[in-house]
């Protein structure tokens, strides 16, 4: 009786049978789960359609099939990928007994990658790329020109409507995939121009004598561009540091294959302090380095310090440079190519082949001490740099020490004017970095004890893009922001110690709020990136206006809500007149790439008297614009802007570490000239700016 009853009773709290195991069959998981396989159904997840497409084209460029490229952007959302590849063979498969176009477009992992023959070195491993674009899409059309006769198959949401068959004649081989990305699985449907020319620069980079061309035929006239690099990535480092003046004239540049690994790096030092290394495997951008990178490393510091003993410039009491000396003012390309990448994670950040370490660095090794021999005057120039940057190492390691024991000194490592929160829990603390004293006082009144700390920082920091870090730690409110974060600074960094995980910056809408922004940014980006792509730096929003009529108001975070409001307290027989508005202003965008870099640039309110700006409608609206957080009393700033239940706040990330590092570089390095072009091109499109 007992076991009857538990076993009702298991009933009926849900069976769990074979009945209860669902199959997913074809490539229905991919449209089950599309963000396993894409990263996400947003605007990096449509491009990566793209990506896929294009990264079977150049494996048929690395494997000697193909030099040349088309892609197309088309009305109705639509793109189209051709090469000039071999075409995808279109012949019975042996297993799936479907033409091998079909079982390629429609399988996932089934593709010339897997096997022995097909490609010798390859970026798409897992072979679900185009069969994952097939499932992603309303339609897909296939061309495969091979054998004198053009061969095609369509597919519906990644079945296919008919079979594979001859449409034609053709002359040459090669393959064409048009797709239609399914907006019942995108959020997004418009491809970025920009976003596809970046990426596929980068890969003609990166695939050197292969001719790319990009036609956007969405809008007329349309737009062409045609990418073709013989230089490779030694014009890749050229290209990175056309905005910085180089030590050195050559750029040192090595391809060699050894033990089956292909070795293609690139480097030249500039008179910057920052490294900006970038490293590729089978074409994939490993943000995460690997043995590549260690391999390289290995080689640059011996082969450095072994020339400047031998030269004379180290004498035998001096200590080695280190790697950090070497890596000062250092643009460099790795890229290697390798039969069978053992990648680690799923987006294949870090590339964890044992063997490439010691490949690179013999190959680094002996290249890079044949080039000091034969330039003597680039490897003085290399040389120069980076015993400079060891004797700054060891007066910012002094400083930095300075810095840390008179913290220590002044209460448990804290600056006197932090009103730090009771909370000891990191994960719940967040600190605003507030603008003045006046706006601190507001906020240090307004915050919630509990869990919000207030940094008040007297007027503008310094610009850390010209600074190395012994001249930044002399300033005193870097020294005081440092001392609040806990992470400590440059080699003894440690994100564990970070002591708030919401890093807040909160500045007045106006021009020198926004230049105080874009110097934070700067310094969070050049030494504290950790803080960035982790996501802990965000940005406060402040409404620019307050609108009111009687004892209802509002707060208006743009001039369009701003309107509205002013619409809907104004009674519906008042005598309409137009309303004065202020200074244009817009929600910023605070993604770190190109646009976003610029926040601080594009985002303005009105300059003038620290006094009210108030604007009264013929119908008794009053319109206060809001010049700065001072301006806010302690309950206002804690209602609109710091109350996480009312707030709106921005995170600021990385989506492209080369555009970030570029825009940084022309808006606050010390070369005047490529600011003055960046303000003159863009002058014209210019929306809200400040007289």
């Amino acid at each position: 009786m007992a076991d009857k009853e538990l076993k009702k009773k298991k009933t009926s709290a849900g069976e769990y049978t074979a009945k209860q195991i669902t199959v997913l069959e074809g490539l229905d998981p991919v449209r089950k789960r599309p963000g396993m396989y894409i990263g996400n159904t947003a605007s990096e997840g449509l491009h990566h359609l793209i990506w896929e497409v294009v990264d079977n084209s150049i494996d048929e460029a690395m494997a000697g099939r193909c030099d040349k490229i088309d892609v197309k952007l088309e009305p109705g959302n639509r793109a189209s990928v051709t090469d000039n590849g071999a075409g995808i063979p279109v012949d019975k498969h042996p297993v799936t007994k479907k033409s091998a176009l079909e079982t390629v477009m429609t399988m996932l992992h089934a593709g010339g990658k897997f096997g022995d023959g097909g490609y010798k070195v390859s970026g798409g491993l897992h072979g679900v790329g185009v069969s994952v674009v097939n499932a992603l899409s309303t339609w897909v059309r296939a061309e495969v020109k091979r054998d004198g006769k053009l061969w095609a198959q369509e597919y519906k949401r990644g079945k296919p409507t008919g079979a594979v068959k001859a449409v034609g004649a053709a002359r040459g081989t090669g393959t064409t995939i048009m797709f239609e990305p399914d907006p019942t699985i995108f959020t997004v449907l418009d491809f970025n121009l920009n976003t596809v020319l970046d990426h596929l620069r980068q890969q003609a980079y990166l695939t050197k004598g292969v001719t790319i061309n990009i036609a956007d035929e969405r809008l007329k006239p349309h737009k062409s561009y045609t990418f073709y690099f013989e230089g490779g990535i030694a014009s890749y480092v050229k290209h990175l540091n056309h905005n910085k003046e180089p030590k050195h004239e050559n750029v040192f540049y090595v391809d060699k294959e050894q033990d089956k690994v292909r070795v293609e790096v690139a480097l030249q030092y500039t008179e910057d302090y920052k490294e900006t290394v970038f490293s590729f495997a089978n074409n994939i951008f490993t943000t995460e380095g690997g043995m590549h990178m260690v391999g390289f490393r290995t080689a640059l510091t011996r082969t450095i310090n072994n020339y400047a003993r031998k030269q004379g410039y180290l004498k035998e009491k001096d200590e080695n440079l280190t790697g950090d000396d070497v890596r000062e003012g250092l643009t460099a390309i790795i890229s290697v190519k390798v039969p069978e990448p053992q990648f680690e994670g799923q987006t294949k950040a870090k590339l964890g082949n044992a063997e490439v370490k010691s490949v690179v660095d013999g190959v680094v090794t002996d290249a890079l001490a044949e080039f000091l021999e034969e330039h003597p005057r680039d490897g003085e120039a290399m040389v120069g740099k980076v015993i400079l940057a060891s004797r700054a190492r060891v007066a910012a390691r002094a400083a930095r020490d300075t810095v840390l024991r008179k913290g220590a000194l002044e209460g448990m490592t804290l600056p006197g004017k932090l009103a730090d929160c009771s909370s000891r829990d990191a994960s719940q603390s967040e600190l605003f970095i507030v603008e003045g004293d006046s706006a601190g006082g507001s906020a240090k009144q307004g915050r919630d004890r509990e869990f919000q700390a207030i940094l008040p920082l007297r007027g503008k920091i310094l610009n850390v893009e010209r600074a190395r870090i012994d001249k930044m730690l002399a300033n005193n409110e870097v020294k005081s922001l440092i001392i609040a974060l806990g992470t400590n600074i440059g080699e003894q960094f440690d994100i564990s110690g970070l002591r708030y995980h919401r890093i807040i910056i909160m500045t007045d809408a106006d021009v020198d709020g926004a230049h105080i922004r874009t110097l934070l940014l700067t310094l969070f980006y050049r030494y504290f990136s950790d803080l960035v792509t982790k996501g802990h730096i965000y940005i406060a929003q402040p409404p620019l206006f307050r609108v009111s009529r009687g004892k209802e108001f509002h707060y208006a975070f743009t001039e369009e809500e701003r309107d509205k409001f002013v619409k809907e307290l104004t009674p519906k027989d008042a005598d309409e007149k137009a309303v004065k508005k202020g200074a244009k202003s817009k929600k910023p965008d605070v993604t770190l790439t190109l646009d976003g870099a610029m926040i601080g640039l594009e985002e303005e309110g009105k300059e003038g008297d620290e006094g009210e700006e108030v604007t009264k409608t013929s119908s008794g609206v009053s319109i206060q614009r809001y010049k700065g957080l001072g301006e806010m009393n302690a309950e206002q700033l804690a209602e609109t802007t710091m109350n996480p239940t009312s707030r709106i706040m921005k995170q600021v990330t990385i989506d492209d570490a080369e555009k970030a590092d570029e825009i940084f570089d022309i808006l606050m390095g010390a070369e005047v000239a490529p600011r003055k072009r960046f303000i003159q091109t863009h002058a014209k499109t210019v929306q809200n700016l400040d007289i």
